[in-house]
């Protein structure tokens, strides 16, 4: 089946996706700044752009796929809006990272590894973030947040939806 069939669900708009193949030259050895960028549009990689990125760069779909699963910032599920990662590395973990964690699932309501119905928040736990002399670290959206407690992070969480209120 072709990717015109009628049907096919791109999960991002085919205009996206070619504008990311001519971004990057359509040079298949960019295929991995190609799904950062395609992630960075819709927050993860549905599978009718990957099939779509590896027909138009010829390249067979399990090598995309496997790129795509390999590597731990790629998801192939739906994420929130906000990404909040907890380190559970030794030092954040001898630090209370596990309360840490505790706290931010009691709040948010799911568990590592999930993200909630409204497509707000996912949370997800990390081995390690570098930032040892911070820890416990908590990295939402991108921002490190160090010696966190599980006030802090729950003060951090009513902020987020606060903001999105407003």
């Amino acid at each position: 089946m072709g990717l015109s069939a009628p049907g096919l669900e791109l999960g991002m708009e085919a205009a996206t996706i070619e504008g990311v193949l001519d971004q990057h030259g359509r040079d298949q050895s960019a295929i991995i700044a190609i799904l950062q960028d395609l992630q960075e549009e819709v927050s993860y990689l549905p599978e009718g752009a990957l099939r779509y990125v590896a027909e138009r760069l010829d390249i067979p779909v399990s090598k995309v796929y496997s790129l795509a699963t390999f590597y731990r910032a790629f998801s192939l599920e739906p994420r929130g809006k906000h990404l909040i990662y907890v380190c559970t590395g030794t030092a954040c973990h001898v630090r209370g990272a596990v309360k840490i964690l505790d706290a931010l699932e009691r709040e948010i309501g799911i568990c590592a590894g999930e993200t909630d119905e409204q497509m707000e928040f996912t949370l997800e736990t990390v081995n390690c973030l570098g930032a040892c002399a911070l820890g416990p670290v908590v990295v939402v959206d991108g921002e490190y947040n160090g010696q966190m407690t599980g006030a802090k992070v729950v003060r951090l969480v009513k902020k987020l939806r606060q903001s999105a209120q407003e």
